[in-house]
């Protein structure tokens, strides 16, 4: 098992890292789809996977057991997500505890969405955590994890200004986080915004782009919509006239997301997250042709 700093190291080697996003399956032919995936990509030699955590905790004990099973099956770290919403502070430390004795090291620590969706207001738990910041100092002082937050490209749609999104990722680190990953970035400019605003006020952790390949038109622009966001004109062009040619749209869903890759990384990015909906192949085939062209 890694100590609990190395996925920090990974991301701050010289060397790009790529890591993978996979989210607990309702049933048994999802679990074989997943962990198909996970075997499937561990060979890629990934920093970490990230394990998600449904909405109010309702997948609390499929993330601690698949984490926990990462742990004892495979090479691969898993960073647990956890999240402020429904829990008090004690199911916190006791949700930390049960991670603490799977084995698992690292915490992506999130807000979460409201109860009631994205885009509805905030309804705070009694007895817990309001805020990513202050998950994140009782996380840190539970001890014994390496912790990771969420940072938002265009501004988390709850932020008054870009300004205060990024004094918002300050307070994280300064509660002790020590990398951050991005929901899916949708144009290279948004990721180098936000690390000169980052930088700006000083955070000065590696912030992970995360990338989503557009492999069905109405699913992607459901999940644009859910982040309060537009999608991108330039890439609406290429992949409308593609809406009824599920084959077509695919191909060209993944030369966007390749050349999108290799923009973040030129950007300096320290490697690419890539939110692979429990499923390896596309993200198979953005690995490899950007490793093709890096040893071109």
């Amino acid at each position: 098992m890694w100590g609990k700093s190395e996925v920090l190291a990974q991301l701050r080697a010289p060397e790009h890292s790529f890591s993978f996003e996979f989210f607990p399956p309702r049933d048994e032919a999802g679990e074989e789809v997943l962990w198909r995936s996970i075997d499937e990509l561990q060979g890629l030699g990934p920093a970490f996977v990230s394990v998600t955590y449904g909405a109010g905790g309702t997948t609390r004990d499929r993330t601690i057991e698949i984490t926990r099973r990462i742990v004892t099956e495979t090479d691969l770290t898993p960073v647990a997500h956890l999240t402020c919403v429904g829990h008090t502070m004690a199911e916190l430390h006791e949700i930390l505890t049960s991670l603490k004795e799977a084995g698992v090291r690292h915490v992506l620590a999130l807000r979460g969405d409201p109860p009631a969706g994205p885009g509805t207001e905030w309804v705070p738990t009694p007895g817990g955590v309001d805020h990513a910041d202050e998950l994140v100092a009782l996380v840190a002082a539970f001890g014994g994890f390496s912790i990771g937050v969420a940072a938002f490209p265009e501004g988390h749609r709850d932020a008054a200004s870009l300004h205060e999104d990024a004094m918002v990722l300050r307070r994280k680190m300064d509660a002790g986080a020590t990398f951050a990953v991005t929901e899916m970035v949708l144009r290279a400019s948004d990721y180098s915004g936000l690390i000169e605003r980052a930088h700006a006020v000083g955070v000065d952790f590696p912030i992970v782009p995360g990338v989503m390949p557009i492999l069905n038109y109405a699913s992607m622009r459901r999940m644009v919509e859910f982040s309060g966001r537009e999608f991108p004109e330039e890439v609406h062009a290429r992949i409308e006239p593609l809406r009824d040619d599920p084959d077509a749209l695919r191909a060209e869903g993944i030369a966007i997301a390749t050349e999108l890759s290799r923009a973040l990384l030129a950007l300096g990015a320290p490697g690419v997250h890539f939110y692979t909906l429990n499923r390896s192949k596309a993200t198979r085939e953005i690995h490899a042709a950007l490793t093709e062209s890096a040893q071109a």
